[in-house]
Parts: C-alpha cells; sequence; structure tokens
C-alpha cells in the first residue's frame, strides 16, 4: 500500500510546494520464534492499556479527485513531528478506504477539533462507503495553500502536502510538510476534545 502510494504520487505529480516521498522503509525479515520466547501482547490487551494515553482529535482531509467527493476520517495519532522543516505526522490503518483518496490528492488539511465536537468525530469515524460524502451537510472550506476541506469552528487546523510514506506494521506512517496554519482562540476557549479508554473528555482548568 505505501509503495503503491508513494508511485501513484510520483506519477500523478504533486503540488510544486511538494518535497517528492522518500521509498517506503521494507517489511521487516521474518525470523523463527524461540520455544522460551514469550508470544507479543494480544492486539485486545495492547489497545486496553495504551488507551490509558489520553490523545486529541484530528479530522485528516483531502480534496477529492477524479469526481469523487473529499476523503477524510478522524484521527487520534497526529502529532508535530519537526520544526524545521515544518512537519507534522499522523498514522492511518492499511485497511482505511479513506488513505488511498488522500494518497491520490497529495495534500491533507488535519482539523484540531475541540470540546464538543463529539459528534463531529464520531461522523468521519465511520468507514467509508464507495463514494459516500462525509463531508454532506458538515461547513467546510478550502484550506489555503492545497485547498484540502478545513472544518469550521475548530480550534486550530494544518494545511499540509504529502512528504513521505512509511510503512509501520499493519499502519503507514505519512509525514506531512506544514504549508499553512492558523487557530480560533474563540474555538479553543473551550478547550480540546480529548479521547481517553475508548470515551471522549475535555481538560479541566485547575489552581497552580
Amino acid at each position: 500500500m505505501a509503495a503503491a502510494a508513494v508511485r501513484h504520487l510520483r506519477r500523478k505529480g504533486a503540488p510544486a510546494s511538494v518535497t517528492p516521498p522518500v521509498d517506503p522503509l521494507p517489511r521487516p525479515e521474518l525470523r523463527a520464534v524461540r520455544a522460551d520466547e514469550p508470544p507479543p501482547p494480544h492486539p485486545a490487551e495492547l489497545r486496553r492499556v495504551l488507551g490509558h494515553f489520553a490523545s486529541g482529535v484530528t479530522v485528516i482531509a483531502a480534496p477529492g479527485t477524479e469526481g469523487e467527493p473529499p476523503a477524510g476520517f478522524a484521527c487520534q495519532s497526529f502529532a508535530s513531528l519537526s520544526l524545521d522543516p515544518p512537519l507534522v505526522v499522523f498514522m492511518v490503518a492499511r485497511t482505511s478506504a479513506s488513505w488511498p483518496r488522500i494518497a491520490r490528492a497529495g495534500v491533507f488539511c488535519a482539523s484540531i477539533l475541540g470540546a464538543g465536537q463529539e459528534a463531529l468525530c464520531r461522523g468521519f469515524a465511520v468507514s467509508s462507503v464507495q463514494n459516500a460524502d462525509k463531508f454532506a451537510g458538515v461547513p467546510h472550506e478550502p484550506a489555503p495553500v492545497t485547498g484540502s476541506p478545513r472544518l469550521a469552528g475548530v480550534p486550530a487546523w494544518v494545511d499540509c502536502s504529502v512528504h513521505a510514506v512509511h510503512t509501520g506494521g499493519d499502519h503507514l506512517v505519512v509525514v506531512g510538510r506544514v504549508e499553512a496554519l492558523g487557530a480560533d482562540e474563540s474555538a479553543a476557549g473551550a478547550g480540546p476534545l480529548i479521547f481517553h479508554r475508548g470515551a471522549f473528555g475535555t481538560l479541566r482548568a485547575t489552581g497552580c
């Protein structure tokens, strides 16, 4: 999937501001398991334990191509990666139906969700149906550089071009180069939307 995405970006041609993606890392070599070697953690246990790590929530979105509607999905695994050059990163499952459409676009905008936007997150968390438009009825506008959908009323947004795609087990690691970004202090006043142990929450201000 990662190699196909990189080939597609190179074949179609990316925007002038996009740095050509690097080739994805190869899959690790298979090896024999020793008789006394403990098995890896079960995915359910991994999910349960790592669920204790609270994260913010974003919507990763890209403009539609080839007559398709925009593509987007809810994403917890979004983070800052580098200040110079300005890079961000997110992880996406190899089975994602939205990712191939984002790869074809070669650009994306990460809308950072705030408190009270749980329903917005749930709308983008559902699996994509062929040519389904998750943006129907959702206020949005084109991000200033890439034209990717930028959701209205979010505390902050980051407009990016796809810089590189790497393999990471059953996920892909997507690195984006920041082309533009901004924040709405009025929307940020209510605080961020937090996801923790399978439920949404918000930050509560405490005295120092």
